[in-house]
């Protein structure tokens, strides 16, 4: 007997629930309906998470030598925002990132380096209220020589946490993230970097090692901008797609209640559960760990040349992933220990055990 028939039953033998009630379970129905389509929907996206993490991490080995397992730069920290960029470069380290830099403002520096002294802190960057008029131009060649001088160095670049809005600032990163691609370096972009970029997609635009991670209200600036239309949860796969084959095949990590990573030939999401606890912060450790995963990915495929058995093959997808994965479980295993109290710096610590868990070092 179906839902009508019971009702009707019900009614003519006087025992219907009141109105209200019914609507109630209609639109659970509904409701219910509408997600079972979405989940069987997620799992034809759903990447292969853990496969990947295990064929991406390097083995330990005797034989190499510091820095062969990533060198991480962030760009990013100025006066008022000194957290960011130390999670997203701790991050990596945690991770298993050999080197770890900080390019911050002149302000942040100390502040940064307070907080370990694991990082390569350099305060190279400048603010407008500290430069004058006259200054810039030569301020400005400086602050990016000093940058670019070390670039060849790094396996990533991650470009934005603790960035600020300064237009001077933003300036110099412009030119920055140009003498990255012209070095073929991988670049992530968040938080203020996102900014700035979704204003000057040029910066990105057509660049294959390019990353992008949105949240809800920066994915929401960038598909106003590029696809001039507004967010389409409907069609949030092909939208994503859409986006990311506009921009020129850059790699956009769409951060949600499922992590949606597209760049612009295929969609994958990772969906395994992660936190409710929404603590700021979990974007950086992100970036971080999205900057070491993609390196490892690069020297594998690199080292492979095109033999690798593992699906996708696009090492900014693959680093998305595991990066995605990895901190999804880290937030788990965090909230498990602390519930409500959970902080970012909880999360981090968590990192190695996660990734242990997943391969373990020996």
């Amino acid at each position: 007997m179906d839902y009508l028939s019971v009702l009707n039953s019900a009614r003519n033998h006087k025992l219907a629930p009141p109105l209200a009630v019914l609507r109630r379970q209609q639109f659970l129905i509904r409701v219910l309906g509408v997600r079972g389509e979405n989940i069987m929907q997620e799992s034809k996206f759903e990447a292969d998470a853990d496969n990947i993490l295990r064929a991406i991490t390097p083995v330990f080995d005797p034989n190499r030598h510091k820095g062969q397992a990533g060198k991480v730069a962030v760009i990013g920290g100025c006066r008022e925002y000194t957290g960011a960029p130390y999670f997203a470069a701790i991050s990596a380290l945690k991770i298993g990132a050999d080197l770890s830099h900080v390019f911050c403002t002149k302000d942040a520096a100390p502040v940064i380096k307070s907080y370990s002294p694991e990082l390569i802190v350099h305060p190279v960057l400048e603010e407008s209220y500290s430069v004058g008029d006259r200054d810039k131009d030569h301020i400005s060649r400086r602050v990016v020589a000093e940058v670019d001088k070390w670039m060849e160095r790094f396996d990533c670049l991650v470009v934005g946490p603790g960035l600020g809005r300064d237009p001077f600032l933003l300036d110099c990163v412009s030119e920055i993230i140009k003498q990255a691609r012209q070095a073929s370096i991988p670049i992530i972009i968040d938080g203020d970097g996102l900014f700035l970029v979704t204003d000057n997609l040029g910066l990105v635009s057509g660049y294959p090692l390019a990353i992008l991670t949105p949240n809800v209200n920066e994915y929401k600036r960038l598909v106003q901008k590029v696809l001039n239309c507004e967010v389409n949860d409907q069609d949030a796969h092909g939208q994503l797609l859409s986006l990311a084959k506009q921009i020129g095949g850059v790699t956009i990590l769409r951060k949600g209640m499922s992590d949606l990573i597209s760049d612009g030939e295929i969609v994958k999401s990772v969906s395994n559960y992660g936190s409710p606890r929404r603590c700021g912060g979990q974007g950086d450790i992100l970036s971080g760990s999205v900057a070491v995963f993609l390196s490892w990915a690069r020297q594998l495929i690199l080292a492979n040349e095109g033999n690798l058995i593992i699906s996708p093959t696009n090492p900014t997808m693959l680093g998305c992933i595991a990066g995605s994965a990895l901190l999804r479980k880290a937030a788990s295993l965090a909230f498990e220990d602390r519930k409500r109290s959970t902080l970012t710096t909880d999360i981090i610590e968590c990192l190695g055990r996660s990734l242990e868990d997943i391969c373990p070092a020996c």
